[in-house]
């Protein structure tokens, strides 16, 4: 009865190790400053996509929440310097929503979209089969869906005070009162809600091979998890420790947002090593491969780094 428990400590602790190795042989730090280059890359264009989709759904007004939605969760010494320049460049006059440049903007910011299906990838030992243009496509509409959700998701916390005000005025619904301080967190609970289903659809839909929603569970809520954890210690970092001005000068700020990407990238790739690793010991194969071309590309793939077992290259 004792030696359960152990045991399955045992389990997760061989697993969680088996992963970190896979990110060394995958060449996770490498692509994790891919994704983080590309992404920062990304930001300014997709908010000035986002800002131009609000005003076309008439939502102008929404731009601020926006950048509250995707900063809140960020360490205030990354998030304060791009929160300030992004204001700057979204309170520029732009034209509607489908004109050359703002969709210039849309095709940029797929390119962050791309990186990550590269580490995706490269986790589950499985790249997309998809050719060249289908998968930019993909990643243009996974861009034009966030975007939108984004949009969507700003106008309900906007609306959630004045919903939140009626209710606890309410003759029979004054006793919600008592919950006002777990409703002035919605806005971080949202963030994080939001930062789950884009992780859930980027898991099950750009690497190749097919994945279901449990396979890639495990994996979204580390990534989540260690996030959370690892912007609170880069916070007393960048506090206690760090001095980037004196390194970078005027680039500071551009360059402790990089660190904190490509901080977030690693964590990323790490939750897909970890779902790879268990879905590899519980099926015997790459995990999710089932195209016989990404079966092949993963093979190449393995054989750069971990030795190829029969079962992956069955």
């Amino acid at each position: 009865m004792i030696a359960k428990p152990r045991n399955a400590a045992l389990r997760v602790v061989d697993i969680v190790w088996e992963a970190l190795k896979r990110f060394d042989r995958d060449d996770g730090w490498a692509i994790s400053a891919h994704i983080a280059l590309n992404g920062l890359l990304a930001i300014f264009p997709f908010l000035i996509f986002v800002t131009a989709l609000a005003a076309f759904l008439g939502a102008g007004q929404m731009s601020g929440q926006i950048v509250h939605i995707i900063f809140d969760t960020w360490p205030s010494a990354v998030a304060a310097p791009l929160a300030g320049e992004v204001d700057k460049v979204l309170n520029e006059p732009r034209g509607g929503v489908l004109t050359i440049g703002v969709l210039l903007t849309l095709w940029v910011s797929s390119s962050a979209v791309e990186a990550l299906r590269i580490a995706l990838g490269r986790a589950y030992h499985c790249p997309t089969s998809k050719p060249i243009w289908l998968s930019r496509l993909q990643s243009v509409w996974f861009v034009a869906l966030g975007a939108l959700g984004l949009v969507v998701v700003a106008v309900l916390i906007v609306l959630w005070p004045l919903l939140w005000n009626f209710a606890i005025n309410h003759r029979y619904l004054g006793w919600l009162v008592a919950f006002e301080l777990a409703s002035n967190v919605l806005r971080y609970a949202v963030t994080i809600v939001v930062l789950a289903i884009a992780l859930i659809a980027a898991h099950l839909w750009l690497p190749g091979g097919r994945r279901k929603l449990v396979d890639v569970l495990p994996g979204v809520v580390i990534t989540i998890f260690l996030f959370i954890a690892g912007a609170t210690i880069f916070s007393i970092y960048i506090a206690r420790f760090a001095n980037y001005a004196s390194t970078y000068a005027g680039l500071a700020g551009a360059m402790t947002a990089v660190v904190f990407l490509n901080v977030s990238a690693a964590l990323f790739i790490l939750g897909a090593e970890f779902n790879a690793v268990l879905m590899e010991r519980r099926k015997g194969r790459a995990a999710g491969c089932t195209n016989p071309k990404s079966r092949a590309a993963a093979e190449r793939i393995g054989g750069r780094g971990r030795p190829n077992t029969g079962a992956a290259s069955a």
